[in-house]
């Protein structure tokens, strides 16, 4: 069957890709309501089951930017159904699996399938009309947060009124349905960057890196931030990345572009990206364990997984509320204006927790300011990006912005939980993070959405007839001004 050349309307484009992106980020979430009973449901010590969590995160900061990368060279369209198929084929596994190795083999083929949200933000420069792409780009950018926020409650239901493998052949459906749309809804675009060569070495470095930083970071405090395992993994991420940037400035056909990643406009984005990040997991791994820790705490709300996931809901639900609003905001203002908006709503998010932290509802108000934020950020970013980037690099630039964002969750939920592991308190007999130590993670997503606001305000404009793409920083410039001869 051949693929169709132009959808009936744009809107159906959108709406399939904020799908995928949505079903991509659900897949991160599916296992948080069985993390307690992996141990028992696998039959393995909880350090193996917990790698069931971290070999998603590893397999995705390896695969979303090389998935970016083949998409320039070989067709966006075509990779998004590549990246389908792991999807689907690890949910299937997963479903299947009676042992903690086919789950974590089911788990990483999940991992493989995180590159379709910067592939189809990297789409929309391709078939959507100028004065829709802010918004479109907005809302698929967003989609990861929006998935990360109602699939939480869903997995939540299911788990607890369902066998477990049900979270899985669900997960296997939704793959499915995202690969239908794609094939009949997305249109077939002239790959980008046809014809370069693909940079093997490149990808095999960055891979390296990457599995050696964020695993020391994300084991650092398992295995003690001082060890011989975590100092070593630090070094050889040090050594290995330095070398990949070297190799990447010299060869002809790099996998990222050092040399367009290091103008400021992109550099300071990508680096606000770390902290927007870094402040969006700081809420999502503080506000459940409060609305989940015991009442006789006297700060713990004493909700079940299904409430406290139920309670975090209405974030998710404003996520996708805010992100079109977004665009037009960008459309007025530009992207920059957008993002430091953004940052700053997250900072307001959490600096409306020390107050509302003592009830279910307000944690909830607390998560609908915060995800407002970081829908108006997410959406920001990756217009930023493509207003400075040719497009033979679209898709590889915003896997690498994807990227800078993962990093950033990574070392968020690193810093966040050493705060509260050191700041505890006992209570009947457990031992349980204090209340102290939640204010403080709290306070310390506030002072990073602050640096995240710092750094967005010195990203550099751009006007409108230099920008590669995208929106450009001018107030009230026309949107059809603001998007490039390639659009």
């Amino acid at each position: 069957m051949a693929a169709p050349q132009r959808p009936a309307s744009s809107g159906a484009v959108v709406a399939t890709l904020a799908f995928a992106g949505t079903v991509a980020a659900i897949m991160q979430t599916l296992v948080t309501p069985l993390i307690a009973e992996l141990p028992q449901i696998l039959d393995t010590k909880p350090s193996n089951a917990a790698w069931v969590i971290t070999v998603t995160l590893l397999v995705s900061a390896v695969c979303v930017p090389v998935s970016g990368r083949l998409g320039d060279m070989l067709g966006k369209r075509r990779m998004l159904l590549v990246c389908s198929v792991p999807l689907v084929a690890g949910s299937v596994v997963c479903a299947l699996a009676s042992s903690v190795v086919p789950m974590i083999v089911g788990r990483g083929l999940q991992g493989v399938g995180m590159g379709m949200v910067p592939l189809g933000i990297a789409l929309l420069r391709d078939i959507v009309p100028a004065e829709k792409l802010s918004s479109s780009i907005a809302l698929v950018s967003a989609s990861m947060g929006i998935g990360g926020g109602l699939g939480l409650p869903i997995a939540a239901a299911v788990a607890q009124y369902a066998d477990w493998r049900v979270l899985f052949w669900g997960a296997a459906v939704l793959a499915l349905a995202v690969s239908a749309l794609i094939w009949f809804l997305v249109p077939e675009v002239p790959a980008t960057a046809k014809g370069q060569r693909f940079d093997l070495p490149g990808a095999i470095g960055l891979g390296v890196g990457l599995v050696s930083l964020l695993l020391a970071v994300s084991k650092g405090a398992d295995w003690g931030w001082a060890s011989a395992t975590t100092i070593g993994l630090f070094a050889a991420a040090v050594l290995v990345l330095a070398g990949w940037g070297v190799w990447e400035v010299r060869t002809k056909d790099p996998l990222v572009d050092l040399r367009t990643t290091a103008r400021p406009r992109v550099l300071f984005t990508n680096l606000a990206s770390v902290f927007v990040g870094f402040g969006m997991y700081a809420s999502m791994l503080i506000v459940p364990q409060l609305l989940q820790f015991p009442a006789a705490t006297g700060y713990g709300l004493g909700q079940s997984m299904l409430a406290a996931g139920l309670w975090m809901a209405p974030g998710g639900i404003m996520m996708m509320i805010v992100s079109p609003f977004g665009g037009k905001l960008t459309n007025a203002r530009g992207p920059k204006f957008t993002l430091i908006s953004g940052v700053l709503v997250i900072a307001a998010g959490y600096g409306l927790s020390q107050a509302l932290m003592g009830s279910a509802w307000g944690l909830m108000v607390v998560t609908m300011v915060t995800s407002s934020g970081v829908g108006l950020a997410y959406g920001a970013m990756p217009a930023l990006i493509m207003s400075s980037i040719p497009p033979a690099e679209t898709a590889a630039a915003n896997g690498f912005n994807t990227l800078m964002r993962a990093l950033g969750t990574s070392v968020g939920a690193a810093v966040i939980g050493t705060v509260l592991s050191q700041l505890t308190t006992t209570t009947g007999g457990h031992t349980f993070a204090s209340e102290s130590g939640f204010r403080t993670g709290l306070l310390v997503g506030l002072g990073v959405a602050l640096v995240a606001a710092a750094v967005a305000a010195v990203i550099p404009a751009v006007r409108a007839d230099t920008a590669p793409d995208g929106p450009d920083d001018s107030p009230g410039a026309p949107s059809a001004e603001r998007t490039a001869a390639a659009v």
